[in-house]
């Protein structure tokens, strides 16, 4: 069958707004590692996507899905040895305040049961996100996916704040002042879930601002914000979606920022491609929850899941993962600091670990954001064998966030590429 017979069959049954990357869609069938390869056998240089966090098709996490599969698999209300065996050494990972977990099958499932937790914990409704994220697609977390809303939540029992951007400062604002004023927003926020009534449950964040384009968020902003919502009585909330399981060159993207969060939630890459979720939070949240809600997920925290999920955590160890992405991701950002001070169009560059944005404008100085020419910039790395995305407020930051076992040899081969598609552009 040829692309684009596939293209019409797909247009049809699932129609043509059903997104698909690319101006001219791949048909990928086979991974492995860091590369990707078409029905035509090309083979692509995965910097993208963060759901294979351990290589695609990592054998070992292949072979525990299969050998559980072959075995067992079940919902989850018999006892099983994979989910205790899971839960005590992915809470192990955390501050020891997170203790207890719940498990879900999508990230979208726990950022909704946290918003859950937190307005039963709290008595309050009122929910604060920032104001260009993205925490999934269920009707409650659909609320705060102010990204294709323009910055706005339509729901009252939401307020959105401006995110940490130092790129394109508050009111021009600097340092401390800087800080303060966006750390003011938050205050602001609060007051006003309050006085229209709802009060004030929680904040949820992604720590890193990945949706947001990365900004540099100093870790003072992300301490007096914590303070705040705490202070204020609501619950502190950390989206490890796509800031976990080593990313950052740290376990945990809370891990950069000096700060324990009430409530975490996971997904993507817990069990490298297979759908597994996560709560975190502690004893006495959970279990002040369990006790007034009958929480079950059919799927969530089955064997197979489990099985997978353990195998991710035990390559992340076994591999040095948290060292390596440390190293290469140093290597990565010197190379794209070096890219751009030969090419104009690159206005910043930002990121730690293996997760990068390099912002793209018309002008420096103005800042002018150039997101029809990231687009292109996009589309041409992927003619030329490399995969990247693009996000922020104006779609012209290229997200670059691989698979982590990227070498610096892929690290190169995708420098090279993004050169030689800029001079090209």
């Amino acid at each position: 069958m040829t692309e684009t017979e596939l293209l019409k069959r797909r247009n049809k049954l699932l129609g043509k707004a059903a997104p698909l990357f690319y101006d001219e869609p791949l048909h990928i069938v086979r991974g492995e590692g860091v590369w990707l390869f078409d029905a035509d056998g090309k083979r692509y240089l995965d910097a993208y996507n963060n759901v294979p966090v351990v290589g695609h098709c990592n054998p070992k996490v292949v072979e525990a899905l299969s050998r559980q599969a072959a075995q067992l698999n079940i919902h989850t209300r018999y006892l099983h040895e994979n989910v205790v065996n899971y839960a005590e050494r992915l809470t192990a990972t955390f501050d020891t305040s997170l203790d207890m977990a719940f498990f879900t099958c999508t990230g979208s499932e726990a950022n909704e049961l946290a918003l859950r937790i937190a307005r039963m914990t709290t008595g309050a409704k009122g929910i604060i996100c920032s104001n260009c994220t993205y925490h999934g697609n269920t009707a409650a977390v659909d609320e705060l996916s102010t990204m294709f809303t323009g910055g706005r939540s339509s729901s009252p029992t939401v307020r959105t704040v401006p995110f940490p951007d130092l790129y394109r400062p508050l009111n021009g604002l600097q340092g401390d002042a800087l800080i303060d004023a966006y750390v003011a927003e938050v205050a602001k926020a609060i007051e006003s879930l309050k006085a229209a009534g709802v009060g004030f449950a929680g904040l949820l964040f992604c720590p890193i601002f990945a949706n947001e384009g990365l900004p540099s968020a100093p870790p003072a902003y992300v301490q007096k914000v914590a303070r705040l919502v705490r202070d204020a009585g609501g619950l502190l909330i950390f989206d490890e979606v796509q800031s976990g399981f080593a990313r950052t060159g740290r376990m945990w993207g809370q891990d950069l920022v000096g700060v324990v969060p009430d409530i975490v939630t996971m997904g993507k890459p817990m069990g490298n491609g297979h759908p597994i979720g996560a709560v975190v939070s502690r004893a006495d949240i959970v279990n002040a929850f369990r006790e007034r809600v009958m929480y079950f997920n059919t799927f969530g925290g089955n064997p197979v899941s489990c099985a997978a999920g353990l195998a991710v955590l035990e390559v992340i160890q076994e591999e040095r993962l948290v060292e390596h992405v440390a190293q290469v991701g140093e290597h990565t950002l010197k190379g794209l600091r070096e890219l751009q001070q030969r090419h104009e169009v690159i206005g910043d560059v930002r990121g730690t670990g293996l997760f990068f944005g390099i912002e793209l404008v018309l002008d420096r100085e103005r800042k002018l954001p150039a997101g029809d020419l990231a687009k292109r910039v996009v589309n041409l790395m992927k003619d030329r064998g490399v995969l990247i995305s693009r996000l922020g407020p104006n779609d012209n930051v290229l997200k670059v966030r691989p698979p982590l076992p990227f070498t610096t040899e892929h690290a190169d081969q995708f420098i090279n590429t993004l050169n030689d598609c800029l001079a090209t552009l």
